[in-house]
């Protein structure tokens, strides 16, 4: 482990950005909380659906410029769109290219557009002469028969198209319950069917969309299919860990890699081969045989896939906001996930790191960092390089330390009260920084890029180490609350409910973004 703290220490750290010790000793800690809510906010305007796409697709004359390539506009634009944020998208890419655009379907959730206006939304709504219809369903963010109209529309524009047409499709979180298109003669109840006793019986993510793929006509690449020969331009607001194009909406514009005997195994493997209806067999059929006819590869040079928002851009914006507001920036990284109680051990262990009273931090802490890595889904690397940065911070005296990562964890229910991964996992950090022996002071925010926390209206909380004594002494038991997975109920009811982070519905979605602010070192209180 010495050679691990030695190896880190040795890390070349860029640009370190040096603060007046003074000036940020003589603001009061409470300032904390503020400036981690002005990050948090950051984040999230760095991603709004029309600051995504006017970042990214540009208009000069009758070029379009996106991902670095050029396309010309002759009247021959169409648009297409499905998931939660690809309103607002859809209303900036229609004032971006004019009159260029002949048509467009987007399907969007149950509600969205009242939703939207009630928040104040109105610029993430269409223009009452637009050419774009738009389409609700999936109520409850599952699949339905209006959700299923909105697909066959969808459909039905891209197999109009000719070589000489553009399509700019639009994507974000919540695609693929907005885009069902269950192959016949099978029926949307029964893919569903399919993919919950999937679900049930513990299947992967990535197994499920192999099958949900196997089985619809739209996703794993089937749009491009239909679209061909047009040119297809898809736009992706990325809610994936790592932002893999084929999972975010179950890959609607991506090649299926998948082997056709994968969708037969991973069905043998949960025994759900013998009990799948006449209608599912005969869809599976051709991939069992190896009959299916493979998308041509024409198909995929005729698509340009383009990730224009992601956790990893929120990051970037908010460690500039964290530049601006007189702290040190470190991104530990885009991907946290697993357990909230390993995600809060390990940003708990993180703090004691940092605020170590000795010289060196003890080689255990760095240890359980190390060893925390795989079940949060953090990379040694990324680990060593925030122990570096951290440790520098100690030695050279650098102001206030801003620490960012994003994600999406996950919460084990073992009660049924009101809350959501963000605000468990702020509580559960709250425990940790409450019960340092060495308390520095750190401040801890967990939010929802989309404004909403599980069933709850906050999209996360802020929490620090004086949470256990503010709960006591109003009477709240922390472990209750756990227990009964109620944060939403206990950050309400603790000071009137000053802790929690209420941004509203924000009309966008990358997962989560996690803030947690050290002072600098001459503020920590190392008795």
């Amino acid at each position: 482990m010495a050679q691990i703290l030695a190896f880190s220490r040795s890390l070349h750290l860029q640009h370190p950005l040096r603060v007046s010790l003074a000036s940020l000793c003589s603001r009061s800690m409470s300032s904390l909380d503020t400036r981690a809510r002005a990050v948090f906010s950051a984040a999230v305007e760095g991603v709004q659906p029309d600051i995504v796409v006017r970042r990214s697709l540009e208009r000069h004359g009758d070029k379009l410029l996106v991902g670095g390539q050029s396309f010309t506009l002759t009247n021959n634009l169409y648009l297409v769109g499905f998931g939660k944020a690809v309103l607002g998208m859809a209303a900036e890419a229609e004032r971006i290219v004019g009159d260029h655009l002949i048509k467009g379907v987007v399907s969007v959730p149950h509600g969205i557009q009242k939703t939207l206006r009630n928040h104040g939304k109105e610029k993430m709504l269409l223009a009452n002469n637009s050419r774009i219809i738009v389409m609700e369903g999936a109520r409850n963010n599952l699949p339905d028969t209006d959700a299923q109209k909105s697909a066959e529309c969808i459909q039905e524009l891209a197999s109009g198209l000719t070589e000489k047409d553009l399509l700019l499709v639009l994507i974000s979180g919540g695609g693929s319950a907005l885009l069902p298109a269950p192959a016949p003669p099978m029926s949307l109840q029964e893919k569903q069917d399919v993919t919950r006793k999937l679900a049930a019986a513990g299947a992967t993510i990535q197994e499920l969309n192999t099958v949900r793929r196997a089985l619809s006509l739209l996703k794993g690449g089937g749009l491009a299919q239909c679209a061909n020969p047009a040119q297809v331009v898809a736009l992706i607001l990325s809610d994936v860990i790592g932002d893999p194009l084929d999972l975010i909406a179950s890959g609607p514009t991506v090649r299926s890699n998948s082997k056709p005997e994968e969708v037969w195994d991973i069905l043998d493997r949960y025994k759900l081969s013998g009990s799948l209806p006449s209608s599912v067999k005969e869809v599976l059929r051709p991939h069992y045989r190896s009959q299916v006819k493979e998308q041509p590869e024409e198909v995929k040079d005729h698509v340009l896939n383009v990730v224009i928002g992601s956790n990893t851009i929120a990051l970037e914006c908010a460690s500039r906001k964290a530049v601006e507001l007189g702290l040190r920036p470190v991104i530990l990284s885009p991907g946290v996930c697993g357990d909230v109680r390993s995600v809060s051990r390990l940003y708990g262990v993180l703090s004691r790191f940092a605020c170590c009273p000795e010289k060196e931090p003890p080689p255990e802490l760095a240890a359980e960092i190390l060893q925390l890595g795989p079940e949060v889904g953090v990379e040694s690397w990324d680990l060593c390089r925030t122990m570096n940065v951290l440790v520098e911070e100690r030695k050279e005296g650098w102001g206030a330390t801003c620490l960012l990562a994003g994600g999406e964890p996950t919460v084990q229910l073992t009660g049924k009260g009101m809350g959501g991964r963000n605000q468990e996992l702020a509580l559960r950090v709250g425990l940790e920084l409450s019960s340092d022996e060495v308390k520095c002071g750190a401040v801890f925010l967990s939010g929802g890029t989309d404004g909403q926390d599980g069933p709850t209206e906050a999209a996360g909380a802020v929490t620090d180490g004086e949470l256990m004594e503010e709960a006591t002494s109003q009477g709240l038991d922390i472990d209750g609350f756990l227990t009964n997975n109620d944060s939403f109920t206990f950050f309400s009811q603790l000071s009137e409910g000053r802790r929690l982070l209420m941004p509203g519905l924000t009309g966008t979605n990358v997962m989560d973004v996690h803030v947690m602010l050290l002072p600098p070192t001459a503020q920590r209180d190392f008795q």
